[in-house]
């Protein structure tokens, strides 16, 4: 089966490499949208338009995987209206997976703003995270860091904060960062860092089977 991997740099290399890893008996295709990176400071209608224009090589493939959340929680919706027949599966913060697993009903999420702001993650928000404390530090220029090979630069004060004051739960709401999830297991070696490769992984599988 071939396997689409869209992303705007870093992460959907990160994400290809696990897949592929997952799931070695599937061909995979990537397509990096760095002339227009990072997404995560555009408005929705930018997002939207961008990242139709980003998956045009990749739709004659079985599945197009969305590897970055701030496509796949502003877009989505509309890629799926337009191309109906093609199986869009996308990465979004586990708004629903850190609530089930938090003790401290204190988490920390990982996010550019465009997602944050998203109606995607309000939604999620409001069905499964009421009464859940949820710290999101400013993570602005980190996309944009990690492109240019500087993300052992990036401060994790905001982060150190949220943790001391509680949170247990770390959601890694951007691929990108998963180039830091060695540093924060180091860091904060208490806290359950998440994401969400394995269950797209599952999902790819469930399609195929």
């Amino acid at each position: 089966m071939k396997i689409g991997i869209f992303d705007t740099g870093t992460g959907g290399k990160l994400v290809a490499k696990r897949l592929k890893k997952l799931l070695p008996q599937h061909s995979y295709i990537t397509a990096i949208d760095r002339e227009h990176a990072p997404y995560g400071n555009r408005s929705p209608e930018e997002i939207i338009t961008l990242t139709d224009a980003a998956i045009q090589p990749l739709l004659s493939c079985d599945i197009i995987v969305i590897a970055c959340n701030t496509a796949t929680t502003n877009a989505i919706g509309s890629l799926r209206q337009r191309y109906p027949d093609v199986c869009f599966i996308g990465f979004e913060p586990m708004i629903k997976s850190a609530v089930i697993l938090t003790k401290s009903h204190h988490i920390t999420m990982l996010a550019t703003n465009a997602t944050k702001h998203s109606q995607r993650l309000r939604a999620l928000i409001s069905e499964y995270a009421a009464g859940i404390h949820i710290d999101t530090p400013d993570t602005r220029t980190w996309a944009r860091m990690i492109d240019q090979g500087l993300t052992d630069d990036i401060a994790l004060g905001e982060v150190a904060t949220s943790v001391a004051h509680g949170s247990d739960i770390i959601i890694l709401g951007c691929t990108h960062y998963l180039a830091l999830e060695k540093r924060l297991s180091h860091q904060f070696p208490h806290c359950l860092i998440i994401e969400p490769t394995v269950n797209i992984a599952k999902r790819i599988s469930d399609f195929a089977n």
